[in-house]
């Protein structure tokens, strides 16, 4: 990306209402569902119908429901999982969002995973459970799986674009920017005003070839803040 491009989108970081932020291989260092699968011994399964949604062989949330019914995530499954297996953060995104917090910059978690996964993050990180836009796994009476929020937007390629046209509509932000890694952040840009690739955990190439701006390290977004 050109320079001049790239000029821009740091200058409305620097100057950004509400920041939204992808969680699985962004916020935190690992993909959810594929920790989830490894935690219920479909691991491999789930890795093969994942290739298969990259390949664009199904619709982003025929592939969800497709990994979802492989793994079969009970309500005793996800709690377990959530004590023995909690996320873990990627350096510097703690300083990061208290930076922003402490700016009075807006901070949203817009993620294609699942909400009862990200809510101890977000509890974590001082992120109001309200902020999360995520995916919600249904259970049955008795806590066995009964699918997934089939009417959620972040369980559709172009939710997260979804989420942000709606907070810009009931907020009124002006400078949205999107963090991510992956092909569904990029398509939120726009409605976004700015998307910032990150590459810390996992690179992809067509988001890295696309971002007008791509980073590495949360600390090269805090170093471009403290420049206000």
């Amino acid at each position: 990306m050109s320079t001049k491009q790239e000029s821009l989108t740091r200058a409305i970081w620097r100057s950004a209402d509400a920041v939204c932020f992808d969680v699985d291989s962004t916020v935190c260092r690992d993909e959810a569902i594929d920790e989830l699968a490894k935690f219920a011994g479909v691991e491999k399964e789930v890795a093969e119908m994942t290739r298969v949604a990259m390949r664009g062989d199904c619709s982003f949330q025929d592939a969800l429901a497709k990994r979802l019914e492989l793994i079969k995530p009970s309500q005793h499954m996800v709690e377990k999982f959530i004590t023995t297996k909690p996320l873990r953060l990627t350096q510097g995104i703690r300083e990061l969002i208290s930076l922003l917090q402490d700016r009075d910059i807006d901070v949203y978690l817009i993620s294609g995973g699942f909400d009862v996964i990200i809510e101890p993050l977000a509890k974590d990180l001082g992120i109001p459970v309200k902020n999360i836009f995520a995916n919600r796994i249904k259970f049955y009476y008795d806590g066995s799986y009964a699918g997934f929020d089939e009417e959620a937007p972040t369980s559709q390629q172009d939710g997260k674009a979804q989420v942000i046209d709606y907070l810009k509509k009931r907020y009124g932000y002006q400078r949205v920017v999107m963090i991510g890694d992956g092909a569904t952040d990029l398509l939120a840009c726009p409605p976004a005003d700015a998307f910032i690739g990150f590459g810390g955990n996992q690179v992809r190439d067509s988001v890295r070839n696309e971002a007008k701006w791509f980073v590495m390290s949360f600390y090269d977004l805090i170093e471009e803040l403290n420049k206000n």
